[in-house]
Parts: C-alpha cells; sequence; structure tokens
C-alpha cells in the first residue's frame, strides 16, 4: 500500500495571461508595420510567455524543488537570458527534477503527502506519526516512509476495529460503487486505490479505507501527475519556441542582403513554418489536456453531489475533498484553456511571418 500511495462548461481564460498583454516595447514595434519589428514582436512575447510559464510553476502545487528553482530563475538579475536557460535540456528546471528522485526529497513529499489525506478522525495514528516524521530528521522520514507508515496503519485498525464507533459500515451499494471506480475512474491512482479496495480477499474495511484516506491520496497523486507531466512539456515547447522562433528571425534578416534571394526567400518560409507546426501541434496537445481536465472537474462535481445526498458513514468525509478537487481541476481546466490560446497566437504570428517572407 506504501508503493501505491501513490464542473463541466466552466468558462476557461476569465483571467488573461501575462503574455496576453503585450509589454510596451512590443505594441510600439507592432505599430510600425516593419518587418523586423514584426519578427522582434514574435520574440518578445515568446518571452513574456516563457517568464509567465515559470512564474506558474513557481506559485503552483508543484514539488518545493521546482518552485524553489524556477523562483530563483525569476529573480535573477540576467532577466531572459536566466529565464532561457532554466527551461533549456539540462538546465535549472531539470536539476529540480532530479533533485525530486533523491531518497530524502521522497521521503518528505510521502510524509506530506499522508499528512495532507490522512484525516485525523480516521487515521489519527498515522496522522500523528507522520507530522512527527516531517518533524524530525531525514532518519525519521525514512523509518516513516520504510516501516513507521504500515506499523500506524495497523495501529488504527486495531483501534478501528475495537471502537464501534468509528466503524464504518460498508454496503454493498459502496463496494459496487468503488468497484465500478476500479474500472472506469478516469484518474489512474484513485483507480489503482480502488482496485486494491476490492481485490480478491478484500475485506468491508478496506473499502472503509478507500473512503478513509485511499480516494483522498489517490486524487492527489492523480492531480500531481497531471501538473508534472504539463510542466515537462512546456518547460520543452517554450524552450524550442524559441530556438525555432530565433532560427526563423534569423533567416528573414539574411533575406535583406542574400545574393541568392529565391533560396533565402524558402529557408526563411521553411523556418517560419517549422514555428507554425510547432505551435499547431502543442495548440492541440492543450485542449487535449483541457478535455481531460474538463473530465476530471465533472468527475469531482458529480462525486460531491453523490456525497451531499449519500447518508451513508463512509461518505462523511468526502463532499469536502470532492469539492477541493473540483476546484484544482477547473483551476487546471482554465490554465490549459490559457495555454492553448498562446500557442493559437503563437501560430497566427508564425503564419504571418511565412506569408510575410513570401514577399
Amino acid at each position: 500500500m506504501v508503493g501505491m500511495l501513490a464542473g463541466g462548461g466552466i468558462v476557461a481564460a476569465t483571467i488573461p495571461p501575462v503574455w496576453a498583454a503585450a509589454p510596451v516595447r512590443a505594441a510600439a514595434l507592432s505599430a510600425t508595420g516593419d518587418p523586423a519589428d514584426q519578427s522582434s514582436l514574435t520574440v518578445s512575447v515568446a518571452a513574456e510567455a516563457a517568464r509567465d510559464r515559470v512564474l506558474r510553476l513557481a506559485k503552483s502545487g508543484l514539488p518545493a524543488e521546482i518552485r524553489t528553482s524556477a523562483w530563483n530563475a525569476l529573480r535573477s538579475t540576467r532577466g531572459d537570458a536566466a529565464i532561457e536557460e532554466w527551461l533549456a535540456p539540462g538546465g535549472g528546471y531539470d536539476a529540480a527534477k532530479q533533485r525530486l528522485r533523491d531518497t530524502r526529497s521522497r521521503n518528505r513529499a510521502f510524509c506530506e503527502r499522508v499528512v495532507r489525506t490522512h484525516p485525523i478522525a480516521f487515521s489519527p495514528e498515522v496522522r500523528a506519526a507522520a507530522e512527527r516524521a516531517l518533524k524530525g530528521s531525514d532518519a525519521d522520514r525514512a523509518a516513516f516512509a520504510q516501516s513507521g507508515y504500515a506499523e500506524a496503519q495497523k495501529r488504527d485498525r486495531t483501534a478501528r476495529e475495537a471502537d464501534a464507533q468509528h466503524q464504518r459500515e460498508v454496503t454493498a451499494k459502496d463496494r459496487d460503487r468503488v468497484r465500478a471506480m476500479a474500472e472506469h475512474e478516469p484518474g489512474e491512482y484513485v483507480r489503482t486505490a480502488a482496485q486494491w479496495a476490492v481485490r480478491p480477499g478484500a475485506a468491508d474495511a478496506d473499502i472503509a479505507e478507500f473512503f478513509g484516506y485511499g480516494w483522498a491520496n489517490g486524487a492527489v497523486l492523480d492531480l500531481e501527475a497531471y501538473q508534472l507531466r504539463g510542466a515537462d512539456t512546456q518547460v520543452r515547447r517554450h524552450h524550442e519556441l524559441s530556438r525555432l522562433i530565433a532560427q526563423a528571425g534569423s533567416a528573414e534578416r539574411a533575406l535583406e542582403t542574400a545574393a541568392d534571394t529565391t533560396k533565402a526567400r524558402a529557408e526563411a518560409e521553411r523556418s517560419w513554418r517549422a514555428v507554425a507546426e510547432h505551435a499547431d501541434a502543442a495548440r492541440k496537445a492543450w485542449l487535449t489536456e483541457q478535455e481531460a481536465a474538463h473530465d476530471q472537474a465533472e468527475n469531482w462535481r458529480n462525486i460531491a453531489q453523490v456525497s451531499k445526498e449519500s447518508a451513508d458513514a463512509v461518505w462523511k468525509d468526502i463532499t469536502a475533498l470532492a469539492e477541493a478537487r473540483q476546484r484544482d481541476w477547473v483551476k487546471e481546466q482554465t490554465d490549459a484553456a490559457e495555454t492553448a490560446a498562446f500557442w493559437k497566437d503563437m501560430f497566427d504570428r508564425a503564419r504571418d511571418g511565412e506569408t510575410r517572407v513570401k514577399g
């Protein structure tokens, strides 16, 4: 189990992202209509969007290693160069991801997640042990991850079995619900937790534990996995976008002095087309992510409704969990919509560049 612990129709993008408000300098460039200035404007908007993405990561719920590293890049006196280096392969983001693999970081993250997902009312021993480990040393956190968690779980189970007040009756309807989640739940980690709860030989206590903390833990892991996947792809895409735009701008400038204008024009067209293809692929991918976030938000909205209407004791703590996760996924849906809109803007600018160099 230690290893496993692992609203429809929302109108998105109600708050414009940083890149949507082009800098004053960029706006001035746009007004000139000069081709070179138009190319510079695209560079400026892309750089602003890259900084905005790093800021989002710094303010996100991702692990502290990534957030701290992002803040360091944003606060650097080297400006856009520091952001570009942070996004580059082998740069600050990759270094922060590598630190996440460190055993000490994994143990701390595990303890923090247990505190976040195991309510005192249901798992007092586990919660207390996790909090002690967080306040203790690296050795304390390692001991909790290796054996302390399982031992505290046993104490909680024993206490619940001995105390009728803490026993939660599991109905056939509850078991059927978890069995359905084990097959159809959109979140991989929640689905895995549900599968464990209804595995062959599982007892009512396993269903009760799924409702008590397994569901919450899986939900947190699903959200973290989605956010980390999005961070990974955006870091790579922004780095590649900067490279392709720089290449296209260089090719467009070279056209002005080229001896062989036909060849230079073809190269400039190819360069801007590459930017457009990259941006369009990213836009489509983020529309898919937006749909995934929408499905999760709708799923948690439905869960909250069922929880409010259920009189079964095992649903006692699910409403607050469901409403919190719904809010999280609505936010992810909005972010995905904004991100897709940015890549659409980059696609349009690249197509404009391609048209411009055709003469």
